[in-house]
C-alpha cells in the first residue's frame, strides 16, 4: 500500500516538474493576478473604445480579469508616464497614441518626465485612424488642385485643425509641405469644434478625423477633398488618397498601440502580443473598431519598435522645419 502511494506521489511530482521545464518561459507563471491598462484619453476615445472592446476577448485568453483606467491630460504624457515607471512585470500597460511616442519628445521634450525610447517597450499596434480634408459646401472648393490655386490668388484661405501639435495639425502642415504653398492653419481645441466651423462656413477648409466626419460626408454637408492615408479606406471609398491628388508620398494616419515598461521580460511582451494580435482578428472586435472609423493593425513588438522609430523621425523632421511648437 505504502509502495503505490509513493509511486504515485512521485509519478505527480515528475509530472510537475516536467511541466515547470517544458513550458514556455514564464507560461507558468505570468499573469496571475490581475492586468492594468492605462488609456490616456477620457472614457468615450476612440482608445477607450477599441481597448474596451478587446477587454472581454484578453480576459478570456489571458485568463485574468482586464481593469482600464482612464488617466487623461498632458498629450498622454501622465498616463503614459505612470506606465514607464511602474514595475516592468506586465501588470501596468497602457494604450498610448501616436503624440506621447512619437510627437511630443520634439515639441515639448522638457514637459515630459519620461523618454518613450528608453523608459517604455512597445507590444502592439492597435489601430490606425486616417485624416480627411474636407471643404464646407459654402466655398467654390470642390478639388485639391482648385485648392492649391487658390491658395496662391486669395489670402482668406485657410485650414481648420483639431490643435496645435496634434496629428490634425502635422497633417496640415505636410500638406503645406507636399503642395508647395503656405495656407493659414486654424487651431481648435479638438476635432468638434473645427467641424462645427467648416460645416457652417466660417472656415473654408479642414482636417478632421473620419469618426468626426464621415457621417457629415455622406450627408453630402461637407465635401471631402482626399484621405491622408496612402490608399483609400473602407469608410469613405469614393474619395482618393492626397498622395493620388499631386501630393506624391503623402501619408498620415492617426494611431495607438500598447506598452510595457522597460525591461518587462521578453516572454511577457510575447505572452501580450500574441493575447492582443488575437482580440484583434476576432470578427466582432474588428466591426466595433471600423464603426469608430478606424482600421485594426496588430503587429508584431519589433515591427511596432520599427514603426514608432519611422513616425519619429518623419514627424520630427517636419516640427524642425517649420519650427513647431505645442500647446
Amino acid at each position: 500500500m505504502f509502495q503505490s502511494v509513493r509511486k504515485i506521489a512521485l509519478c505527480v511530482l515528475s509530472l510537475l516538474l516536467g511541466q515547470l521545464l517544458f513550458a514556455p518561459d514564464g507560461a507558468h507563471a505570468y499573469p496571475d493576478q490581475p492586468i492594468k491598462i492605462i488609456v490616456t484619453f477620457p472614457p468615450g476615445g476612440s482608445s477607450d473604445i477599441v481597448i474596451r472592446a478587446l477587454q472581454p476577448l484578453l480576459s478570456e485568453d489571458l485568463r485574468q480579469p482586464i481593469v482600464i483606467e482612464n488617466r487623461a491630460g498632458a498629450g498622454g504624457n501622465i498616463g503614459i508616464g505612470a506606465v514607464a515607471q511602474a514595475a516592468p512585470d506586465g501588470y501596468m500597460i497602457g494604450v498610448a497614441a501616436a503624440g506621447v511616442l512619437t510627437v511630443n519628445p520634439h515639441l515639448n521634450r522638457a514637459a515630459m518626465s519620461f523618454d518613450p525610447a528608453k523608459d517604455l517597450v512597445p507590444i502592439t499596434l492597435l489601430a490606425e485612424i486616417p485624416f480627411v480634408l474636407v471643404a464646407s459646401q459654402k466655398s467654390n472648393l470642390s478639388s485639391v488642385a482648385e485648392v492649391v490655386a487658390a491658395a496662391r490668388a486669395r489670402p482668406d484661405l485657410s485650414i481648420g485643425h483639431g490643435g496645435n501639435g496634434t496629428a490634425m495639425h502635422l497633417t496640415s502642415v505636410l500638406f503645406n509641405q507636399k503642395a508647395g504653398v503656405s495656407i493659414p492653419l486654424v487651431a481648435y481645441r479638438g476635432t468638434a469644434p473645427a467641424a462645427v466651423d467648416v460645416l457652417a462656413g466660417h472656415i473654408p477648409l479642414a482636417v478632421l478625423d473620419i469618426p468626426a466626419s464621415q457621417q457629415l460626408i455622406r450627408d453630402g454637408k461637407l465635401k471631402a477633398l482626399g484621405v491622408s492615408a496612402a490608399k483609400r479606406v473602407v469608410f469613405l471609398p469614393d474619395v482618393p488618397p492626397l498622395s493620388e491628388m499631386g501630393l506624391n508620398g503623402f501619408e498620415s494616419v492617426g494611431w495607438f498601440g500598447v506598452v510595457a515598461p522597460a525591461g518587462t521580460p521578453p516572454d511577457i511582451v510575447r505572452r501580450l502580443n500574441a493575447a492582443f494580435v488575437k482580440a484583434l482578428k476576432d470578427p466582432a472586435a474588428i466591426e466595433k473598431i471600423r464603426v469608430l472609423g478606424a482600421e485594426p493593425a496588430p503587429s508584431s513588438s519589433e515591427d511596432f519598435a520599427k514603426f514608432i522609430r519611422a513616425e519619429g523621425t518623419k514627424w520630427g523632421a517636419l516640427i524642425t522645419a517649420f519650427g513647431l511648437k505645442g500647446e
